[in-house]
């Protein structure tokens, strides 16, 4: 990894600051689809940042390139940020890492303006999100139904953060990829079903791919939580290979074994499939637009994986077997005519989602995704010193309670005596008080429970320490 290159003068220099692999992916390809900007990535260590080969995986596509991207430690990064000067500042990780990242922030003598998001599909708006974010200058948000839903949320606990929209930068519409890659698509006849998409890469004729074919299974960490549904669609995993020899049952996963992620996964799929399973049953690593080209259908509970496919002219299968609840993250796909079972699956019954639940939901027209206009007006406000800076105020639990903050985000990279002290401390303490929040009900619709609204006033249930 080396020192961001030159570009030309006057343009911004944009660092986005991230560990985990959903957040390199999501903020290379954000400000990939930014012209006339100066990108980097600034990639911190902590116990998710992303390996090697999987910045190689998120980085595909994106237009940013290993040297775009720094890796460096905490102690590091102020001394960095502040050599480089940048413009902007998108924090990228989860809420935790985007409070610390806020702080150091605050320390720098050229203040950036500080972007802030999420990195796929953003329903139910939940209340840790915002409240992390709450410092930030501006919440980029990828629908409209998340602007209502974050904006509904802001007013309810009190937190007004401006949003603004952007199109989900990986979700490239067919358009795009035909353009970007060369791909075409043929048309119905008898032997190339609608809508299948060839890669056409010249002049090497090998590159030609045949047909799509593949089922893909877009696997999550979070959803299902119970070992047992998750063993259940494993086993619906065989079946589909079984039904139909000639198809691949691709499993989609983010992370080798020994690699982190995002998210905790408690139960890996490499352990609940068979260790005698068909050969047209396979494991994939490679990047989710690789794996879509060749997919016939993408089958997931609630990745956003299905906004990607659904781009692409893929059908989907949300699957709807254990339930349509906030707790399993697929509220969104109610009225898309997306959620099915896993019947549906094995008999590859995958569908194109209703129009009218289109523009409301990932696909609104690109002249709305305004977020860089925005991005562009803070940057002018900042020079000016017409915008106030949104500084993190200090834990209330005092240097104990921000070596806490610090060592829970940073884990074994944080080798400080009094991070280890607060740890000792912290850790019981914070799960007694996590308890006792979710012992609260809150009414009024912001309950995981009440599957009519689109937020969440109470705390996750996932019980996903970044700590691992």
């Amino acid at each position: 990894m080396s020192e961001p290159g030159t570009s030309r003068s006057g343009a911004l220099r944009v660092v986005a600051i991230a560990d985990a692999d959903s957040f390199v992916k999501w903020s290379a390809s954000l400000l990939g689809s930014v012209p006339g900007i100066r990108p980097h990535l600034l990639l911190v260590q902590t116990p998710l940042a992303a390996s090697v080969d999987q910045q190689r995986t998120a980085l595909a596509g994106t237009g940013m390139l290993p040297d775009d991207v720094t890796l460096i430690g905490f102690a590091q990064a102020a001394a960095w940020l502040e050599g480089q000067r940048p413009d902007v500042v998108l924090l990228a990780g989860r809420g935790p890492f985007v409070r610390l990242m806020g702080r150091l922030v605050d320390t720098l003598s050229h203040r950036p303006v500080v972007v802030a998001g999420l990195p796929g599909m953003a329903i139910p708006a939940q209340r840790g999100a915002l409240e992390y974010r709450r410092h930030a200058d501006l919440l980029v948000v990828h629908s409209h139904r998340e602007e209502r839903a974050f904006a509904e949320l802001g007013h309810r606990i009190g937190v007004q953060v401006p949003t603004a929209l952007a199109t989900l930068p990986f979700a490239r519409s067919r358009s795009r990829m035909l353009a970007a890659d060369r791909a075409r698509v043929l048309g119905a006849d008898a032997g190339h079903p609608a809508g299948t998409l060839i890669a056409d890469r010249p002049p090497t004729p090998s590159a030609v791919r045949m047909p799509a074919t593949d089922i893909v299974f877009a696997a999550q960490a979070l959803v299902p939580v119970g070992r047992d549904e998750r063993a259940e669609i494993a086993a619906t995993l065989v079946r589909a290979a079984e039904a139909d020899p000639n198809r691949r049952v691709v499993v989609k996963l983010r992370s080798r074994p020994g690699e982190s992620e995002t998210h905790l996964e408690r139960d890996p799929y490499l352990e609940l499939l068979p260790a005698r399973r068909p050969d047209n049953l396979v494991v994939s690593y490679s990047s989710m637009a690789a794996a879509l080209s060749t997919a016939a259908g993408l089958v997931t509970v609630s990745s956003t994986a299905a906004v990607e496919a659904v781009a692409l002219g893929v059908p989907v299968i949300a699957l709807d077997s254990f339930g349509v609840s906030k707790s399993l993250l697929n509220t969104v796909f109610v009225g898309s005519g997306l959620l099915g079972g896993r019947n549906e699956v094995v008999a590859g019954r995958f569908r194109h989602p209703h129009p009218a639940w289109l523009r409301d939901n990932y696909f609104h027209p690109a002249a709305e995704s305004t977020w860089w206009n925005h991005v562009e007006q803070l940057v002018a406000l900042r020079r000016a010193g017409a915008l106030p800076a949104k500084r993190v105020p200090a834990a209330r639990g005092g240097a104990l309670h921000e070596a806490w903050h610090r060592a829970s985000v940073l884990g074994s990279k944080d080798r400080t005596l009094g991070g280890a002290a607060a740890l000792a401390v912290g850790v019981p303490a914070t799960a007694l008080l996590a308890a006792l929040r979710r012992g609260r009900t809150s009414g009024d619709g912001g309950t995981w429970a009440d599957a009519t609204t689109d937020i969440t006033l109470e705390p996750n249930p996932f019980h996903d320490s970044i700590r691992r």
